[in-house]
């Protein structure tokens, strides 16, 4: 064997092993930062961000995306209260809008 095929396997067993570290840490990714954020659901975003790998990173976005949104796991009565005076008080200047047109 010559050095030329010696450093080509040294080369090559390099990048497979520099690409299996890379795929570990992408998988991990979402599931880190989940869990320092605080994440209510940040297991099922670790779930996610590994499945979203196995199917070669199609949801994996979507797991990172997870992990950095925190809703709130169910609106208090008086936060959706205000959504609709809100709502209903934009509808109506825009319908008054419209009738004065």
């Amino acid at each position: 064997m010559s050095f030329i095929d010696a450093f080509a396997w040294f080369v090559l067993i390099t990048l497979i092993v520099a690409a299996v570290v890379i795929i570990a840490v992408l998988g991990a990714l979402p599931g880190r930062v989940a869990r320092a954020r605080k994440h209510p659901h940040a297991e099922a975003v670790s779930v996610a961000g590994w499945l979203g790998l196995l199917f070669l990173g199609v949801f994996w976005p979507l797991a990172m995306v997870w992990a950095y949104v925190d809703w709130p796991a169910s609106a208090g009565s008086q936060d959706f209260a205000d959504i609709q005076r809100r709502v209903a008080a934009l509808e109506a200047a825009t319908y008054k809008r419209e009738a004065a047109e």
